[in-house]
């Protein structure tokens, strides 16, 4: 606001020569009184176009105004002499600076026009003339300009405002996909764990105390993997998550068929993340929901059309989708697609609604 009120202020420095002209022109004094308040209307037109800072006007008043500016000007060159032929440089900058690009781009030249015609009918314009063209025909074109950079700082602002609000959402989303990925599988466990222990202990006291360590052992970890997580560090391995996955499936009185190695190929760590999510998700479903006596994981590599895939498969005999995606499958998607890779689930068999399949694939380069 500061660097437009001073803009501004060096233009009205050409007011000068109507305002010496009303002192010291030799008007009479109704002509000195109706020159001041056609003067001061001018004035306040102009400012109101310019500092339109509290809501844009709409194009047909800007129009109009312009318009009323241009015949005002005209009338007090016309009435009162040459020294007025000045205020046309200030309808050419009030056209470059309310009116829109297009527009503008035609106002500003022709009220540069209207000032030439209207000095060749004021008698003696003529020698003002070559001094005023090019004040009017720069100075709009450079409001102009002006306006252009105006509008184009407040869309940045507003694009970094949005670009701020979307990597906060997207570390919303992230944070909520690395909590429900971590306590989903270590409270699954934990309750299996703990119903484990109730059934032990009266008949099996130390078999009980077994698992209450291993609760606690669990409980420290997923305390420890929420801390990495929230901090940003944690990176799933598929060698931990088959170890994890094994302990569950055990725990849950399923049988577990487990790759004893996986494929000697080398991931990315964003690539192997994914994928080791993939699998805590798929068996964390296998035992909350399934039902189911057996659970076959694969891991193996692929040639697609799209070239060498890592493909986890998790194969269970439960009892079939549990219906509808919910956000467990929505994030593991999500992550798969960021890395290139893809995910489907649906029935393990075509013939039957029992078993459920997830299949994760995720691009790599050649084997090693």
């Amino acid at each position: 606001m500061v660097v437009k009120s001073l803009w501004v202020g060096i233009w009205l420095f050409y007011l000068s020569a109507p305002v010496t002209d009303l002192i010291s022109g030799g008007h009479g004094v109704v002509a000195v009184i109706l020159g001041s308040l056609g003067l001061v209307t001018f004035v306040g037109w102009y400012l109101t176009l310019v500092f339109r800072t509290v809501r844009q006007f709409a194009r047909q008043r800007v129009l109009l105004s312009l318009a009323a500016m241009s015949v005002l000007a005209a009338v007090l060159c016309l009435c009162l002499g040459r020294e007025w032929l000045v205020l046309f440089v200030y309808v050419s900058v009030s056209a470059g600076a309310a009116l829109p690009g297009p527009l503008s781009r035609w106002a500003v030249p022709a009220a540069t026009g209207l000032l030439a015609l209207t000095a060749t009918v004021v008698p003696g314009g003529g020698d003002f003339l070559a001094g005023l063209l090019i004040p009017a025909f720069l100075g709009g074109f450079a409001m102009v300009g002006i306006r252009q950079m105006i509008a184009t700082t407040v869309e940045l602002r507003q694009a970094r405002a949005t670009v701020a609000q979307l990597a906060a959402n997207e570390e919303r989303l992230r944070m909520a996909r690395d909590l429900h990925d971590l306590l989903g599988h270590s409270l699954s466990l934990i309750t299996l764990k703990s119903e484990l222990a109730g059934r032990m202990l009266p008949d099996h006291p130390d078999r009980a105390a077994q698992q209450i360590t291993d609760i606690e052992q669990v409980s420290r970890q997923a305390l420890t993997d929420v801390r990495e997580a929230v901090s940003g560090y944690r990176r799933p391995t598929l060698p931990g998550e088959l170890a994890g996955a094994r302990t569950a499936l055990t725990a849950a009185g399923v049988v577990a068929d487990l790759p004893s190695a996986e494929p000697d190929v080398e991931l990315p760590e964003e690539t192997e993340s994914a994928l080791a999510y993939s699998l805590r998700e798929a068996v964390t479903n296998v035992v909350r929901h399934s039902g189911a006596k057996r659970c076959t994981v694969t891991l193996a590599v692929r040639q697609t059309l799209a070239g060498p895939m890592m493909e986890l498969k998790v194969t269970d005999d439960g009892q079939g989708s549990p219906g509808e995606p919910g956000n467990g499958l929505t994030g593991l998607t999500e992550r798969l697609v960021a890395v290139g890779g893809t995910l489907t689930a649906g029935p393990a068999s075509s013939t039957g609604n029992r078993g459920f399949r997830l299949t994760a694939q995720v691009p790599i380069g050649s084997p090693s």
